[in-house]
């Protein structure tokens, strides 16, 4: 047991910080070495705190009941229990081991039993540990757990092998950017002791003490060291390639087992980067957290999955808008042209028809003029129909927008793409990252009245995201860490409206009105229905300024202020206006020596 700890015996830490020499010796001569394996809970919220703890080596996450995130996570050298023990109440949270680990435990016989040898551990305990609470109640919030995994275990997806050649610019891109050790079977029995032991899990949690990340092989079946690799892994990476049989293995049956959904990803190797299809079949069975493509032919891919590993993938948000949606094409094509690579992409309403046109790789100039042929040739939003299910011609605004999103599945696009729906059924947010990119799109701007919602298979309505969230930054959020480019939009105040509530027509006056072009001319001069129905929408639209984190940047694009919400066939006067100003924006970020200016350097210098 003493082997396991340094030489200096108890660590002189937390509460045991004022113990003696010969105190700590004491309680060192009551502790037992206890393992525990991934996924075993140490101590349970509400039961009887009859032990304290010292973690030696491994991982532990802190959480409590009904809430999924966890409140911290606790590492070597660092006390478990220790207050609810010596406060002789029961557990407040609970403590479950994210890897497999080691602990002391010191029980309440032998902590009773050496207090009464030696008086004064009770009494230097008790002062530490009222200093230690007067500490913990001044900090409003616990420290966030750091969402970076630190040992990532690679396994086969699946029927397919790992290529050589993936494994061989998976190390090549993490040794340039982190100091990296990788470990195969053959390597691990040189460097460890028998698996089985509790010295090889110390030693792996020692190494990982000496690099930025330990990468490990799992073998092609399930042995002791596949186990062990994916046990001690804070991160699963299941490697498939596009013609191996997708029907889960012995080893991604065991991560799942082992490994919360959100530790999961997979990953599927093409020999080059080309269009895509069938990605479909291999999430269809698997719960993952997130799916990346990898070519082999184009170095640029591995870097992508390499910076949503560590925490430092770029994502563009997009707000919704209407045809204000069209100065994000001008802002993307600056931001590309001054080096900036998304990661990942995605928006609300007809900021997600933006986003997904970048997600398929288009250039911001055929954006530009599909949008003209959509919404100006075409006039895919001026085209009404009897009001019983909606103001406008639904099918033919999805012929028009069915000609450039249609036939593609938002899973085989290289860049990651989201966008968000209003679920009217569940009154939730639904995101879309699944699936048919048309219908996501088309679910997100599913304006109401003005198009009918959409309806899953499940029969759950779907309508414009911005009733909920009009830029979804918590979504991005969600899927990965790292900094964010976040669009938005001043809406120009529109004057106040010389209007008569009482001058507003009948029903008849309004027919007769219109249908005579004598009288036609004299109707009042207030907003039509789409207009108050388009503001309405717009409203409340700030909210999303509380949810940035400090790595997002927001960028404001100028929007003339006599332009309105479906002035479509201004576009390009948008898309000039805001390309000019974001390379202006970005000069300034430049001169300012902004972080997201560094990041996206260092991005350009990888490649």
């Amino acid at each position: 047991m003493h082997s396991l700890l340094s030489k200096a015996g108890l660590p002189v830490i937390g509460i045991f910080s004022e113990l003696s020499a010969d105190e700590r010796a004491a309680l060192m001569s009551g502790l037992e070495t206890q393992p525990l394996k991934r996924g075993d809970v140490l101590v349970r919220q509400g039961e009887a705190a009859d032990a304290l703890y010292i973690v030696i080596s491994g991982r532990f996450s802190v959480t409590l009941d009904g809430r999924r995130e966890p409140l911290t996570e606790i590492g070597p050298e660092q006390p478990i229990g220790e207050i609810a023990f010596l406060t002789g109440g029961t557990r407040t949270a609970t403590v479950t081991a994210m890897r497999d680990s080691l602990v002391l435990r010191l029980g309440r016989a032998e902590f009773d039993s050496i207090a009464a040898k030696c008086p004064g551990i009770w009494r230097t305990l008790t002062a530490s540990l009222a200093q230690r609470l007067a500490a913990t109640t001044s900090i409003s919030q616990p420290s966030a757990p750091d969402p970076r995994p630190r040992t990532i275990a690679v396994i086969r997806a699946g029927g397919a092998h790992v290529p050589e050649r993936f494994l061989d610019q998976l190390n090549a891109v993490f040794s340039a950017s982190a100091n990296t050790l990788v470990l195969n079977s053959a390597r691990a029995a040189e460097l460890l002791p028998p698996l089985d032991s509790a010295e090889a899990t110390q030693a792996l949690n020692q190494l990982e003490s000496s690099y930025d990340y330990l990468v490990f092989l799992a073998d092609a079946e399930l042995t002791p060291w596949s186990q062990k690799a994916i046990r001690h892994a804070d991160l699963v990476l299941a490697i498939a390639t596009p013609d191996a049989d997708p029907a889960p293995n012995a080893l991604e049956q065991l991560a799942a087992a082992f490994v919360d959904t959100e530790a999961r990803r997979l990953v599927v190797v093409h020999e080059r980067r080309a269009p895509l299809s069938g990605t479909a079949r291999w999430l269809r069975r698997r719960s993952v957290a997130m799916h990346h493509h990898v070519a082999l032919d184009d170095r640029s891919t591995m870097a992508r999955l390499y910076r949503f590993i560590n925490g430092s993938a770029l994502g563009l948000v997009a707000c919704g808008g209407g045809a204000l949606c069209a100065a994000h094409v001008g802002l993307y094509k600056a931001l590309l042209e001054s080096g900036f690579e998304f990661d990942i992409v995605g928006g609300t309403s007809a900021g997600a028809a933006m986003t997904g046109a970048f997600a398929m790789d288009k250039h911001p100039d055929d954006i530009d003029r599909g949008t003209h042929d959509i919404f100006v040739t075409n006039r895919a939003m001026q085209r009404y129909t009897w009001p019983r299910y909606s103001l406008l011609d639904h099918r033919h605004y999805d012929t028009q927008l069915s000609r450039y999103f249609g036939g593609v599945n938002i899973e085989d696009l290289w860049v990651p793409f989201f966008s968000v729906s209003t679920n009217l059924s569940s009154y939730q947010l639904h995101r879309h990252d699944r699936g048919d990119l048309f219908e996501a799109i088309r679910a997100s701007s599913s304006i109401p009245v003005l198009l009918p919602p959409v309806y899953t298979p499940e029969g759950e309505m779907l309508v414009d995201g911005c009733l909920l969230d009009n830029l979804p930054i918590t979504t991005m959020h969600a899927l990965k860490s790292g900094p964010n480019v976040v669009v938005s939009f001043d809406i120009p105040e529109l004057e106040r409206f010389d209007v008569k509530y009482e001058s507003l027509p009948s029903r008849a006056e309004l027919i007769r009105m219109s249908i005579n072009p004598l009288t036609r001319g004299k109707l009042p001069a207030a907003p039509g229905l789409t207009t108050v129905l388009m503001r309405s929408l717009m409203a409340g639209r700030d909210d999303f300024l509380r949810q940035m984190k400090q790595d997002d940047v927001l960028f404001v694009p100028p929007i003339p202020a006599d332009m309105g919400i479906l002035d479509w066939h201004r576009h390009a006067e948008l898309v000039r206006n805001a390309y000019w100003w974001g390379l202006e924006e970005v000069q300034r970020l430049k001169r300012a020596r902004h972080p997201l200016i560094a990041a996206v350097e260092a991005t350009a210098t990888a490649r």
